[in-house]
């Protein structure tokens, strides 16, 4: 456990019953803190789960989440603690706590059976984690820009894992770290201006930055082959989605994933960024529920 000793410049609000209950959505009390999510569509619909990036809340699904309910999905989003408006406990932001919330919240909300699950960035290789660990849960997987295949960091980030300098980094750079950072996930961040304005109301409450560094210092976005290759190993459809112009996580990554996934299902968009199904859900969606629907004409992309 982290103790929750630092108060972060510009972390004033606690998040308590109060602000929960102006806030749209639900909350459930689960092991480690209370859940920020929706669950909507059809009662009898096939569940998908859609799994968040880094930091971002459930909103970087808001093109997606509409379009599954109306093709009869049942579909559940969520705030990984740390994030939007779930609680921030003072532990330590691993892998295994955000795979734990997962399990715990599809238990709490009695979805028992195998589901679809769509992860992006983060949500990528914690998607690939979930289905390492939990086989029996998950029918069929999507990728988008995936995390987990760099073996190296940036200069920056080996700073912000140094004790007490990254609390100072994030203290009185933070901001301009993540805000940034968010415009970066876009090929046109002008035409989305609310991508980074809703971004800004979870960095107010008190425990976000603390959240980030921890997970930050725990590694787990870096250096994930072996997940990815005992993914590959799995008998399981799996679609990869990347942004041709991602500048987060680089297109080029693409072939490594390719490799050790045999099989997947592989779309490159043009002239958008780290996040396609959000700057262009015209043509991610339909490839999305092509694939969910078992079409035959999903087919494996032909590389250059």
């Amino acid at each position: 456990m982290i103790p929750d000793l630092i108060s972060f410049k510009g972390e004033t609000i606690h998040l308590d019953d109060k602000l929960r209950a102006s806030l749209p959505g639900s909350f459930i009390k689960l092991n480690d803190g209370i859940t920020h999510y929706h669950l909507d569509g059809p009662e009898n619909g096939r569940v998908v789960v859609l799994i968040n990036g880094f930091s971002i809340p459930l909103y970087l699904w808001d093109h997606t989440f509409q379009a599954l309910i109306d093709a009869g999905y049942r579909v559940l989003r969520f705030d990984f603690y740390g994030r939007g408006y779930s609680d921030r406990p003072a532990l330590t932001y691993n892998a295994d706590l955000h795979d734990r919330q997962i399990h715990e919240l599809l238990q709490a909300l009695h979805i028992s059976t195998p589901v679809h699950m769509i992860g992006c960035s983060m949500g990528g290789i914690i998607s690939a984690m979930y289905c390492d660990r939990h086989p029996e849960m998950v029918e069929r997987l999507v990728l988008i820009d995936p995390a987990g295949t760099l073996p190296q960091i940036s200069p920056f980030l080996k700073l912000i894992k140094i004790p007490l300098l990254g609390e100072l980094i994030l203290n009185f750079r933070g901001d301009d770290f993540l805000l940034p950072g968010m415009a970066g996930d876009l090929s046109h961040p002008e035409k989305f201006p609310e991508y980074v304005s809703l971004y800004e109301p979870q960095m107010k409450i008190r425990g976000f930055k603390r959240a980030i560094l921890s997970t930050l210092r725990c590694g787990f976005l870096q250096n994930q082959e072996q997940v990815y290759r005992r993914l590959g190993r799995q008998n399981r459809p799996i679609l990869l989605i990347w942004g041709e112009e991602d500048q987060t996580i680089p297109f080029t990554v693409s072939d490594q994933l390719c490799a050790f996934l045999p099989g997947v299902h592989f779309y490159p968009i043009s002239q958008v960024g780290h996040v396609p199904h959000y700057e262009n859900p015209e043509r991610v969606n339909p490839i999305i529920l092509k694939f969910l629907d078992n079409y035959p004409d999903c087919v494996i992309e032909e590389r250059a």
